[in-house]
């Protein structure tokens, strides 16, 4: 990251900037390294105008993961859209799937911050809207593409596509599946995850 002198900063810049440090730390050494200290160093301002943004290290990465859910959030809503042109549920189910994995591949950092509550504040209010966007998503997504879509929660088959594609990709970013592989090899084992949920899903009772 390129540092910026303190006295250029826009109101609202620092913000920005101090979370792009999140990424790079939490991406090169893991959310423990990060700490408000050394994003402000790498940013290149001192401690105390990184304060101002952000009381702590806990509001920090509350805004991080806000973040990665309202960058999934576009990433699933686009690739829902681009399919939806081709009026082929299979394709829209799949392009969801391919989507939020590939959101997991590209931005491990982000992925992994998302569901942290035990490093962020979860009754955050922005936080709290950006997890009900990214459920709006996932039923504008997988469950509008499913026969038995229930839209007063998770039908059973929504939950379904929604562990399937996030387990897989947590295996992906943090465990043994595809390691070693390149990003279109796993990608390419993702569509063929998806394709085998198929049956699944027809063994799933509508209800």
């Amino acid at each position: 990251m390129k540092k910026k002198d303190k006295d250029t900063y826009h109101h609202g810049d620092l913000a920005e900037s101090l979370l792009e440090a999140v990424d790079e730390i939490a991406t090169r050494f893991g959310l423990e390294a990060v700490t408000l200290r050394g994003c402000a160093k790498l940013v290149g301002v001192s401690p105390s105008s990184a304060f101002r943004h952000y009381t702590d290290k806990r509001a920090l990465l509350t805004a991080f993961a806000t973040r990665a859910l309202e960058q999934l959030s576009r990433a699933m809503g686009e690739a829902r859209e681009r399919a939806s042109a081709e009026e082929d549920a299979d394709d829209a189910f799949a392009a969801v799937g391919l989507a939020y994995v590939a959101f997991a591949l590209d931005r491990p950092a982000l992925f992994r911050a998302m569901w942290r509550e035990e490093t962020i504040y979860a009754a955050d209010e922005r936080y709290v809207a950006a997890a009900g966007r990214l459920g709006e998503y996932l039923a504008g997504g997988f469950a509008s593409t499913l026969s038995d879509a229930d839209p007063t929660g998770l039908s059973a088959q929504e939950l379904l596509a929604w562990s399937s594609v996030h387990g897989l990709a947590e295996l992906f970013v943090d465990g043994p599946v595809g390691r070693g592989a390149s990003r279109e090899e796993k990608m390419g084992m993702a569509q063929g995850m998806i394709r085998a949920l198929g049956p699944a899903f027809a063994a799933v009772p509508d209800g």
